[in-house]
C-alpha cells in the first residue's frame, strides 16, 4: 500500500457521512475563525478611541488680571480643546454627575480640572509656587485597560497643558527682553552724550587747573612785591625823621616819591578792581566745568577773603598815595611841619605792612584755589573715563540681545516651550494594531487547527502498520493527511488576512509559504506525540500550545518573560513562526527568515523521525487482529 493510497483511505473514511464531513469542515474552519475573527475585532481598537465615553469635569475658576499678566482660565481652553480634539467621546459633566456615571459603567474614567487649576499654574510668579492637578478617577469594575488608557491620556493633557503655559511663559519673557533692549538702546544713546559731555568737561577742567595754576602765581608775586612795599615804608618813616632837619632837600625828593606812590595806587587800585570780575570769571568757568551752584559757591567762599584782604589793602594804599601827594604838594610846608611828615611816613608805613598781609593771604587762597582746580580737573577725567566705559557697556549689552520681531519671538517661545520633536522612522512597518498581532495569532491558529484535526484523524492506521513494511510511508501517511488539510485551512486565512481585513502583506507568497510550513510542522510534532503516547500525547499537544501561547513574543516582547520561560521560546516553534511571518509580512530582515525557517525544519524533520521510530516500535508488538478490517480505519 503506497503512501497516497493510505492518504485517500483516511479522506475517504473522513467523508464517509453526512457528519463526518461536517465535523471535518467544522474543524478545518477552526483557525479561519479563530485567527480571522480575533485580527478583525483587533485590527484598529486604537482608531475606536473616539467611541470611548469618558467624564471632563472643570472646575476652574480661573485667574483676574495681575500686574503683567492678564486674565487667564487654562481650564477652560483645556476642555474647548478636549471636546473639540475628539480623541475620546468627552462629556462635560459636573463633579456629581461624572462620579455617579462612573459608578453605574456609563463613562469609563473621569478627567477633573480642579478649581484652581489657573490660580497653580500662574503661581511660578508669586510666593507660594505649586504644581497644577489633573485628577483621574478609574473603575477597574467596568474595563482595566481604561485605567491604562485613561493614565495615558492625563499624560498627554499634562503635556499639552505645561506646552500652552511654556509658551505662553516663554512669550512673555522674550517680549520683555526685547523691551529691555529697546530701554538699553535708549540708554546707550544717553551714555554716548554723557561721555561726550563729560569729555568737554574734562577739557574745560584742564584749562581751569591751568588758570588757576597762574593766578597762584600772581598772587605769590603781589605778595613779594607787598613785602618789599611794607619794608620801603619802614624806612620812608625812618626817613621821615632825617626830613625834619632838611626840608628844602626833601621837596625836590617828594615828588618823586609822589610819582611811585601814584604809580603804586594805581597798580593796586587796579588788582582790588579786578577781584569782582576776576570772582564773576571763576564762577562762570567753574558753571561751564559742569559744577552745580553749591559747588561754585563753596569754591567762591574760599576766595572772599581774598578780595576784601585786597579792598581792605587797597583802601589803604589809596589813602596813603592821597597823603604822599599831600605831602608832595606842601613839600614846601614840610620843614614847618616835619612833626606831621614823621606821623604820615608811619601811617603809610602801616598801611602798606596791611597790603603785605593781604596779599600773602591771596597768594594762600589762590593756591587753594589751584589745588581744588587740579582736583576739579582730575575728578571730571574720570568722570569721561567711566562715561565712556558706560557708553561702551551699553553699547555691548545691546549688541549681546539680538533684535527680533513678534513673529520670531512668537516662533522662539514656541521652540521654547516643547524644544524636542521625535522624528520616528520604521525599518519595517506593520501597519495598524491588527496587523502587528496577525503573525502571532495565524501562528496561533494554526496549531489550534492542527490540534482540533487531529481529534478526528487517526495518526496511524493499526491496518497500515500491519500490511507495511516500511515505517517511514506510514508515518509519512499518516502526517501529510492533517498537513494537507491543515494547509488549506492556512490558505483560505491567508485570503480572509488580505481580501477581508485588507493587511498588506510585503511578501504574499513567502507569507503563505511559512504558515503552510507552519502547519506540515505541526502536523509533524502532534503527530510524534500520538504515535509514542496515544491520548496523553494529544493532553501534550495542549500543554504545547499553552506554552508557546505565553513565550512565542507575539504581544509583549520575549524579553519580558521570565528566565525559564525565555528558555522556551529559543527552544519551542511557534516562537520561529511568529518571528518569520513578521519578517515576510512587514518586510523586514530575510536572513532572519532563513533561520527561522531552518528552525521550523528541523523541528518538522525531527518530529517526523521520531513518528517513524514510534511506528517500527508498533509493528513489532502488531497482531492478526490488527489485520481485521476497520470502519474508521
Amino acid at each position: 500500500m503506497k503512501i497516497p493510497a493510505m492518504i485517500a483511505a483516511e479522506l475517504r473514511r473522513l467523508t464517509s457521512r453526512r457528519m463526518s464531513v461536517i465535523a471535518l469542515i467544522a474543524l478545518m474552519c477552526v483557525p479561519i475563525l479563530y485567527g480571522g475573527l480575533y485580527l478583525w475585532a483587533n485590527q484598529d481598537p486604537y482608531g475606536k478611541f473616539g467611541d470611548i465615553p469618558v467624564a471632563l469635569v472643570n472646575d476652574d475658576a480661573g485667574v483676574a488680571a495681575s500686574g503683567d499678566h492678564p486674565a487667564a482660565n487654562y481650564g477652560d481652553q483645556v476642555a474647548d480643546e478636549l471636546l473639540e480634539g475628539g480623541a475620546f467621546d468627552w462629556r462635560a459633566l459636573s463633579a456629581a454627575e461624572a462620579a455617579q456615571e462612573l459608578a453605574d459603567g456609563t463613562v469609563d474614567f473621569t478627567v477633573t480640572l480642579p478649581m484652581d487649576f489657573s490660580a497653580a499654574l500662574t503661581s511660578v510668579g508669586g510666593d507660594d509656587p505649586r504644581q497644577a492637578t489633573i485628577s483621574l478617577e478609574t473603575n477597574d469594575a467596568n474595563n482595566y485597560l481604561a485605567s491604562t488608557i485613561g493614565t495615558q491620556a492625563v499624560e498627554k493633557i499634562r503635556r499639552s497643558v505645561a506646552e500652552l503655559v511654556n509658551r505662553e511663559a516663554a512669550g512673555r519673557l522674550l517680549d520683555g527682553i526685547a523691551e529691555i533692549r529697546v530701554n538699553l538702546v535708549t540708554a546707550a544713546d544717553g551714555g554716548a552724550r554723557l561721555a561726550d559731555g563729560a569729555a568737554q568737561a574734562a577739557a574745560g577742567a584742564q584749562q581751569l587747573s591751568t588758570g588757576a595754576a597762574t593766578l597762584a602765581d600772581g598772587t605769590a608775586q603781589l605778595s613779594a612785591g607787598a613785602q618789599q612795599a611794607a619794608a620801603g615804608s619802614a624806612d620812608l618813616a625812618a626817613g621821615a625823621q632825617q626830613l625834619s632837619g632838611g626840608a628844602a632837600q626833601v621837596a625836590d625828593g617828594n615828588e618823586t616819591l609822589a610819582g611811585y606812590a601814584d604809580r603804586a595806587g594805581t597798580a593796586v587800585q587796579q588788582a582790588a578792581d579786578a577781584v569782582p570780575q576776576a570772582r564773576a570769571d571763576i564762577a562762570a568757568l567753574l558753571a561751564e566745568q559742569g559744577l552745580d551752584q553749591d559747588q561754585i559757591d563753596a569754591v567762591l567762599a574760599r576766595l572772599d577773603p581774598v578780595g576784601e584782604a585786597i579792598q581792605n589793602g587797597n583802601a589803604r594804599v589809596q589813602d596813603a598815595v592821597g597823603q604822599v601827594d599831600a605831602l608832595a604838594a606842601g613839600a614846601r610846608q614840610v620843614a614847618d611841619g616835619a612833626s606831621t611828615l614823621s606821623g604820615g611816613a608811619a601811617q603809610l608805613a602801616s598801611g602798606t605792612a596791611a597790603l603785605a598781609d593781604g596779599a600773602a593771604a591771596a597768594a594762600s587762597g589762590a593756591a587753594q584755589v589751584s589745588g581744588g582746580a587740579a582736583s576739579l580737573s582730575d575728578g571730571t577725567a574720570a568722570l569721561s573715563s567711566g562715561a565712556a566705559e558706560l557708553r561702551d557697556g551699553l553699547e555691548s549689552g545691546v549688541d549681546e540681545i539680538p533684535d527680533s520681531s513678534a513673529t520670531l519671538r512668537l516662533q522662539q517661545a514656541q521652540t521654547i516651550s516643547d524644544p524636542v520633536a521625535v522624528e520616528t522612522g520604521k525599518v519595517a512597518a506593520a501597519g495598524d494594531y491588527g496587523a502587528g498581532l496577525a503573525p502571532f495569532f495565524v501562528a496561533l491558529a494554526g496549531w489550534i487547527g492542527i490540534y482540533a484535526l487531529f481529534l478526528i484523524v487517526k495518526p496511524v492506521s493499526r491496518r497500515a502498520v500491519t500490511a507495511l513494511r516500511t515505517p517511514v510511508r506510514v508515518a509519512v501517511a499518516g502526517w501529510l493527511t492533517p498537513a494537507m488539510l491543515g494547509a488549506a485551512s492556512m490558505i483560505v486565512l491567508f485570503g480572509v488576512l488580505a481580501i477581508a481585513l485588507g493587511f498588506g502583506f510585503a511578501n504574499p507568497l513567502g507569507t503563505l509559504g511559512i504558515m503552510v510550513l507552519a502547519s506540515f510542522t505541526y502536523a509533524a510534532i502532534i503527530l510524534a506525540l500520538n504515535v509514542w503516547l496515544g491520548s496523553v500525547g494529544q493532553f501534550l499537544g495542549l500543554v504545547l500550545m499553552v506554552l508557546q501561547l505565553v513565550t512565542a513574543g507575539g504581544t509583549f516582547p520575549w524579553q519580558t518573560l521570565p528566565a525559564p520561560l525565555t528558555t522556551l521560546h529559543h527552544v519551542l516553534p511557534m516562537g520561529y513562526v511568529v518571528d518569520a511571518m513578521r519578517q515576510v509580512m512587514y518586510g523586514g530582515d530575510a536572513s532572519r527568515v532563513w533561520f527561522d525557517l531552518s528552525v521550523l525544519l528541523i523541528w518538522m524533520l525531527g518530529a517526523l523521525v521520531l513518528a517513524a521510530l514510534g511506528v517500527t516500535r508498533m509493528m513489532h508488538s502488531r497482531t492478526l487482529r490488527d489485520l481485521q478490517p476497520s470502519l474508521i480505519g
